[in-house]
């Protein structure tokens, strides 16, 4: 797995809350990007710390969507919104809303702070094609404290588009080879359905107010649940 990051000073109580110390002190010292890869390396993923300037960076655009981390083939190309596992679902997962009237709320939140709001589906299995989204609707975080949402896929994906948001739909197999965890704000990457590879901006955890160790390890949960990344 790579971790690509430039973390800012703003994530500097990441480490302790993710092992479990609780809120960090004031005068906790910045996380650095060995501080993550250790943990991650913790939770078994194979870890490469890549410096922003050797990537290929997009500036986001508001009219790119924010969409899931999915790395495959998509019938949008805007890809120059952020990205988040499931894409407006990563909110309300992380908030533990799990009404249709939140998640209505969240799709319009996410239009005010100038982005697209969406959530997806797939060729083969509808709006159930998220990864994301079947996960955490048949149980699979249960364990992580995370409520079950209260709406199926379709009817999720109608409220979001009733709000306002926007319906993508995938196509062909998973085949992503590396996880891209991009903490450089108002920055993106190409998943590139040639070469495929899972896309989580972190920054967009500070962006939404979300807790962000719970944001990161739900992502890295979901792409080893789903039995990512192929090498």
């Amino acid at each position: 797995m790579c971790l690509h990051i430039d973390i800012p000073s703003s994530f500097s109580s990441l480490l302790n809350r993710i092992k479990g110390g609780g809120e960090a002190a004031a005068a906790d010292p910045p996380l650095t990007p060995e501080d993550i890869k250790g943990v991650l390396e913790g939770r078994g993923w194979e870890v490469e710390i890549v410096k922003a300037s050797s990537m290929p960076m997009l500036t986001v655009d508001p009219k790119g969507i924010l969409k899931c981390v999915d790395g495959r083939g998509s019938d949008n190309t805007a890809f120059q919104g952020p990205k988040m596992a499931g894409g407006i679902y990563a909110i309300a997962h992380n908030r533990g809303t799990t009404s249709i009237e939140g998640l209505k709320a969240i799709t319009k939140e996410v239009i005010k702070a100038g982005h697209v709001p969406s959530v997806h589906g797939d060729h083969s299995s509808d709006m159930m094609g998220c990864g994301f989204f079947k996960l955490w609707v048949t149980g699979r975080f249960d364990d992580m404290g995370y409520p079950r949402p209260e709406f199926d896929a379709d009817q999720g994906a109608a409220a979001v588009k009733e709000a306002g948001g926007h319906i993508e739909m995938h196509h062909g197999g998973h085949a992503e080879k590396v996880v891209l965890i991009n903490l450089v704000e108002n920055k993106t990457l190409d998943p590139i359905e040639d070469d495929q590879r899972f896309i989580v901006d972190g920054w967009t955890a500070g962006k939404f107010g979300l807790d962000v160790p719970k944001f990161l390890v739900a992502a890295a949960a979901t792409v080893g649940m789903l039995g990512g990344p192929k090498k």
